[in-house]
């Protein structure tokens, strides 16, 4: 039987939750049932209003939290606030991440940390100081990949690097964290640009199969999957419209 609302009870915790992928896997993840605690960074602003917006929808079931993902103290206060909003944690998604160039010749040191931190240190981490709860609860981990970690972007070496480690994590941790917690990723190809970068939309079109860019909400949709999939576990999902089949 279908059900319509499959993480009814359930928390899910979203990192970089207030904008752009994040926001709207955690409208998915909310409308599946889940009460969401949405961390931001720096974008109050959105993630008050998404806040607004759910809790509009179902009061009391969205909850925020601010914090630095390079700050090490941060991440278990992040798994503090879902126990004290809800008293449980079932979904972690590791979405937050760090995006732009480092020409090999040009990169330095703290854009290495930066982008390591955010896409590769943080999620790992984060996933151990949630580890205890999850396992309480049969819970499951959903990393936001990136299919430039099989196929480097150029001129973003660093970067592919860090989702490489991204997304071997998700195969790691699904070895080290079963059997309670299950762990799967989401790779998302075309799906948002940077504002003012249509050239480089108009130039990846051609490689795509589909022909046509993405939508969040079919990353969203992918994430809401991987969280109910009980007996997925160690899995990406490219969400790319084809592109990683493409030369």
């Amino acid at each position: 039987m279908l059900d319509h609302q499959p993480l009814r009870n359930k928390t899910a915790l979203i990192t970089g939750g207030a904008a752009r992928l994040g926001a709207m896997s955690a409208r998915f993840l909310h409308a599946a049932g889940a009460t969401v605690v949405i961390h931001y960074r720096r974008s109050a602003d959105e993630a008050q209003k998404l806040q607004q917006e759910l809790n509009q929808l179902r009061r009391d079931s969205a909850f925020l939290v601010q914090g630095d993902l390079l700050d090490f103290a941060t991440l278990p206060r992040l798994v503090d606030a879902c126990l004290e909003h809800t008293g449980h944690l079932d979904v972690l998604l590791n979405n937050a991440s760090n995006f732009f160039p480092t020409p090999v010749e040009q990169v330095t040191e703290d854009q290495w940390d930066s982008l390591f931190g955010v896409n590769a240190k943080a999620p790992f981490f984060l996933a151990r100081a949630a580890a205890a709860e999850l396992r309480k609860s049969a819970g499951c981990i959903v990393n936001m990949v990136d299919i430039h970690a099989e196929r480097p972007h150029k001129n973003h070496p660093v970067y592919s690097m860090a989702k490489a480690a991204n997304a071997m994590m998700v195969k790691a941790l699904a070895r080290e964290l079963a059997p309670e917690i299950r762990v799967n990723g989401v790779a998302p190809g075309a799906i948002l640009w940077p504002e003012g970068n249509e050239a480089a939309k108009h130039q990846a079109l051609p490689r795509i199969p589909l022909e046509r860019a993405g939508r969040p909400e079919n990353i969203a949709r992918t994430v809401l999957f991987l969280a109910t999939a009980e007996y997925i576990t160690g899995q990406i999902i490219a969400v790319d419209g084809g592109r990683s089949v493409q030369q």
